[in-house]
Parts: C-alpha cells; structure tokens; sequence
C-alpha cells in the first residue's frame, strides 16, 4: 500500500522558517517526480513546488520563489521543502505528491499525503 506521510508543520512567526518532509512507504519515491501543494480555507489548492526524479529540475510558484527550496534524499526515500521567510499568507495545509508526471496540476500526481499543517503568525 502505497503512502506518502508529511511532517514539520507547525506554528511560526512571520519571518520564520519551517522545513517539511514526505516519506514514502510502500513506494519508491526516489524513482518518481514529487510536488508540494498548499490550501488555504476557503481557497482553491495551489501549486507551490515540484522536483524532477533525479533532482536536477525544479519548478516553484512565484508566490514562493525565492523563499521556499524543493530538494529530495533519494537514500532516505524523502522529498523537502524548506521554507524561509515565511509570511502570513503562506499558512495553508501542505500536501506533498508523486507519482504520474511533474506539473503545476495537482490532477497529474498518483499519489497524495494527508497534509501538515503551516500557520504563521504576523
């Protein structure tokens, strides 16, 4: 059974970090593309980031270039997304994906997490 688990949401201040990470089990992530997508309540999911099997291609939302970096641990199996700078309008519930093809569709990916939780604080 495939899943994909996230962690490392949390509550920060404005101008904080977080980092968060997407196991996988029963699956092997390390062959496959991953993506990160946030929804915030009352809003549609949207797009932040995804990342290449092989980690050598990365595509961000402008909302978030710059401040958020996509990386994978092929070893451990795990997807990242570091965030820095956070803002306000960036609390969402984070949901990491993989599977099918990379793109800024959530409708491409095979598989998703349940999501984490981000809040930040002004």
């Amino acid at each position: 059974q495939v899943r994909l688990a996230e962690s490392g949401g949390g509550l920060v201040q404005a101008g904080g970090s977080l980092r968060l990470s997407c196991v996988a089990s029963g699956y092997t992530l390390r062959n496959n593309v991953a993506g990160w997508f946030r929804q915030a309540p009352g809003k549609e999911r949207e797009f932040v980031a995804s990342i290449s099997w092989n980690g050598a291609n990365t595509d961000y939302a402008d909302s978030v270039k710059g401040r958020f970096t996509i990386s994978r641990d092929n070893a451990k199996n795990t997807v990242n997304l570091q965030m820095n700078s956070l803002k306000p309008e960036d609390t969402a519930v984070y949901n990491c994906a993989s599977g099918g093809y990379r793109s800024r569709a959530y409708s491409t990916y095979a598989y998703w997490g349940q999501g984490t939780q981000v809040t930040v604080s002004s």
